[in-house]
């Protein structure tokens, strides 16, 4: 038995031992040209994240940044594993042309079922996923 596997037996599967267990991560691009009227007209931007907030509640943490670097799939949402997700062999999730209040309410329902790792994307969410280049996965200078 592994000693991941052993901590887990002991701590009943919850948080592996190394702290409290993370929860699933929504990061919203925001201040580029995701989320900007120039980019996408007619998209309530600010609603549409106050709307996800709403919605994830206490299953997950939604968060805005700057910029991805992946303005030409704008706009841009990752859904990142919890702790749990993370242990079971889920890694983020990008996810592009995030425009629509169903994609937000599909991505509401995969933090509640889990997130990556856990479950799997429900609906069409699975058709919004996207590559990044290794340069922006890595978090390369440009």
């Amino acid at each position: 038995m592994s000693r991941r596997e052993r901590e887990r037996e002991r701590t009943g599967g919850k948080g592996g031992g190394r702290g409290p267990a993370s929860p699933v991560t929504v990061t919203v691009c925001r201040g580029c040209c995701c989320g900007t009227q120039e980019k996408h007209p007619g998209v309530d931007h600010a609603g549409q994240y106050e709307r996800l907030r709403t919605a994830v509640g206490e299953a997950g943490r939604v968060r805005a940044v700057k910029c991805l670097d992946t303005c030409a799939h704008s706009n841009v949402v990752v859904v990142g594993p919890s702790s749990e997700g993370r242990a079971a062999g889920g890694r983020p999730v990008w996810l592009g042309w995030v425009l629509a209040d169903d994609m937000i309410e599909e991505i509401a329902a995969w933090v509640h079922a889990g997130g990556p790792g856990l479950a799997d994307p429900p609906g069409m969410l699975d058709l919004q996923e996207i590559a990044v280049s290794r340069r922006v996965s890595a978090g390369l200078p440009g």
